[in-house]
């Protein structure tokens, strides 16, 4: 979106997809309807470090604050287990969320943070009746947890970033998602499917998102 409001693209998901992976098709949608993106305005989800490569190599600044548990870098099975930052929890390739979450880190690092992992445990009793159990769950295994190790200096770069006046300039725009988010729901009732499976839902809202547009467009001419 826009910082006139105006919804430039859009992509639809199913709910344990993370935010965070759909940022370059979102550009590129946005590049290809013929709009210049100078900034990527967005939440802790789209700070992972590939969408920070991807803003450093496009000339875009992203302002978005650095999350530690999504900016983790290079994790074991990234692949099979991806994180939610609603839940602030881990969920596996069978769609199952972590349960609770564990800290631990060396006594000497105690100040620094370095060498602090995190680690994240399943419902051990889904994980024996997982069809993806295998080399994921060992059998007899009495927990499931999946563990990420947090890089102290990581992202220092973007983290320098963070403190400049311009970042939080700009990050008092990101009110506008929220609120544009509450008036496709509030006013035109995309808060509840009209019809069942992911079509239905990029249907309804490429017509909802149509409407809000028009209205809008309306509005600055006048």
């Amino acid at each position: 979106m826009t910082e006139e409001r105006i919804i430039t693209a859009a992509t639809v998901t199913s709910g344990e997809k993370h935010d965070g992976k759909e940022l370059k098709a979102l550009v590129e949608k946005s590049s290809e309807a013929r709009i210049e993106v100078e900034n990527i305005i967005g939440d802790a989800a789209y700070s992972e470090k590939k969408n920070i490569d991807f803003a450093k190599e496009n000339n875009i600044k992203l302002i978005a604050k650095l999350n530690k548990s999504v900016t983790h870098g290079n994790r074991r099975n990234s692949n099979i287990f991806e994180y939610n930052k609603d839940a602030d929890m881990y969920i596996c390739q069978a769609g199952h969320m972590s349960i609770k979450k564990t800290s631990t880190r060396p006594k000497k690092h105690a100040e620094d943070g370095s060498g602090t992992v995190l680690s994240y445990f399943f419902d051990v009793e889904k994980c024996k009746v997982c069809p993806f159990k295998d080399g994921c769950y060992k059998e007899g295994a009495k927990t499931k947890s999946y563990s990420v190790s947090i890089k102290n200096n990581s992202h220092k770069e973007h983290m320098e970033f963070q403190e400049s006046d311009y970042f939080k300039n700009k990050s008092k725009e990101r009110y506008k998602i929220e609120a544009k988010n509450s008036e496709l729901k509030q006013r035109h009732g995309y808060d509840v499917a009209s019809s069942s499976g992911l079509i239905g839902m990029q249907m309804q809202g490429a017509l909802t998102i149509f409407a809000v547009n028009m209205k809008r467009i309306i509005k600055l001419m006048d």
